[in-house]
């Protein structure tokens, strides 16, 4: 994901303006650095809400609690493929990053400190799918390099604190997590199992890309809260930060159990030969039938 533009010094300027006036007006306890963390946690669930966003307004359930376009009847039943229950996840995740930004924000400025906006940056394209609407985006679905080792990070006995490495099973490089349009994927498609046609497959590729991409940005949001716990010195931020980052390990934990149901039968292996390829494999047959690569094994290792 990313925000539009090559550099990240315009945010980074409006993250830190008025830094120094900060300690006259905070209340609470709160230092300026508590505040800096407190201000790119909100800047972070912004770029969350984003993305999730596009996602709900094609696959999602559609209605008041978060603003979206009308649904992408093709999309959605690939991603029902994976799950009955794909759209209610993803509209309730798509709500939660959203009271995510706006709680942080609030909190902000009930200490007297400057909320995070970044509507000036929405200027990247939206998708032309049936579904979707015609707005400035943050962040771009189009073209999706996936780290997916997460995927046997979390269900292996070394630990990569310590240096082991971990591998993706698989490729998704340069991939669209979304329907681009309705020639490239017809809104009409029928998403039957099992997927045989071009059309099908080519939707059905995009809703497993997509459930991928989910567990990618749930376990990028769990690290982030982590990371910053250790260096709070406010027991309130503290909590703020225990709080919601416990829901984006749950987060996480479900969309890796989504991400198994793209991988495992009666799906897979599915290969979309438009360029670039990729194939979901059967991870539950070999080569990849081992316990670092069980589709059902989903609870982190001790």
């Amino acid at each position: 994901m990313g925000i539009a533009g090559a550099s990240l010094a315009p945010v980074t300027a409006l993250l830190l303006k008025g830094g120094k006036a900060l300690g006259k007006e905070l209340r609470r306890g709160l230092t300026e650095g508590d505040v800096a963390i407190l201000r790119f946690l909100a800047a972070a669930e912004i770029l969350e809400t984003d993305l999730w966003q596009q996602y709900n307004e094609l696959g999602g359930v559609q209605d008041a609690e978060v603003p979206g376009g009308s649904g992408n009847p093709a999309f959605t039943a690939a991603l029902q493929n994976l799950d009955s229950d794909m759209a209610q996840y993803i509209h309730d995740n798509t709500d939660d990053e959203n009271s995510h930004q706006m709680f942080l924000n609030a909190f902000l400025q009930s200490v007297g400190a400057q909320p995070v906006n970044l509507d000036r940056f929405r200027t990247l394209p939206s998708s032309q799918a049936t579904g979707a609407q015609q707005i400035g985006r943050l962040t771009s679905l189009t073209q999706l390099n996936l780290d997916t080792s997460w995927y046997a990070r979390y269900r292996s006995t070394q630990n990569p604190d310590f240096g082991a490495p971990f591998s993706s099973p698989f490729p998704i490089m340069n991939r669209p997590g979304i329907p681009l349009n309705d020639t490239d994927t017809p809104p009409g498609t029928d998403l039957t199992p099992p997927i045989t046609t071009p059309k099908a497959i080519r939707v059905q590729a995009i809703a497993d890309t997509a459930a991928f991409h989910f567990a990618t940005i749930e376990q990028g949001g769990s690290s982030l809260y982590g990371s910053f716990i250790p260096r709070e010195t406010s027991l309130v931020v503290l909590r703020i930060l225990y709080a919601i980052g416990g829901s984006e390990v749950a987060h996480f934990q479900t969309w890796h159990d989504k991400a198994g149901n793209a991988v495992s039968t009666p799906l897979a292996p599915l290969t979309d030969p438009t360029a670039p390829s990729v194939t979901f494999p059967d991870l539950n047959s070999p080569p990849f039938d081992t316990e670092a690569f069980q589709t059902n094994l989903i609870m982190p290792e001790p």
